[in-house]
């Protein structure tokens, strides 16, 4: 701890050498959160960019006080929610559906699945839309409730609770018809 804090003093005091051991350390681990809101590497590469001129810009405000990497955690997912609220593209949200008329899972395959290693699971979850992305990255990743989903993406719980049964549906849709390749390979 006593390292880190030397750390961001020596980046507070502009020590480039320090900014850039800062952006080595973090930058793995944060840029694996910036890859399940992109919807590609080059996005997640750009949303990365941008929340370390976050944090970096925000340095003098860290009170040391809890995690240091959780603090900047919380700049780059709030990065990204900026990013795709402020994408122009198509509506995040509808509300059309009552989530709670609707099951939370979508039906158990026939035969049980093995698991994909990482980099398809976080290719799919890239696949997903973004309203969808979003929502379940909040709830799955960073542990928010549909109340503080709904907060924080300006949406209804409901909508919330839509939005992560059709991601769930979604990847289960798509693991069940990427099993097949899997067998392909053994």
């Amino acid at each position: 701890m006593d390292k880190e804090f030397k750390l961001i003093e020596a980046c507070l005091a502009g020590k480039r050498k320090a900014q850039n051991e800062l952006y080595k350390r973090f930058s793995p681990p944060l840029f694996g959160i910036c890859l399940r809101y992109a919807a590609s590497r080059s996005e997640a590469q750009d949303l990365l960019q941008e929340g370390f001129i976050k944090i970096f810009q925000g340095l003098p405000s860290y009170e040391n006080k809890g995690s240091f990497e959780g603090w900047m955690k919380r700049i780059i997912v709030n990065n990204a929610l900026n990013h795709i609220r402020n994408s122009a593209k198509l509506p995040l949200f509808s509300d059309f559906m009552d989530a709670d008329n609707m099951p939370d899972t979508a039906p158990e395959p026939d035969e049980p699945a093995s698991p994909p290693d990482t980099e398809t699971l976080l290719k799919l979850i890239q696949e997903l839309p973004e309203g969808y992305r979003m929502v379940f990255n909040l709830y799955v990743f960073e542990d928010y409730t549909h109340k503080e989903i709904a907060e924080t993406a300006g949406i209804s719980e409901n909508t919330s609770k839509t939005q992560l049964m059709r991601a769930r549906n979604q990847l289960q849709k798509k693991l069940s018809t990427f099993q097949p390749q899997l067998h392909e390979r053994e």
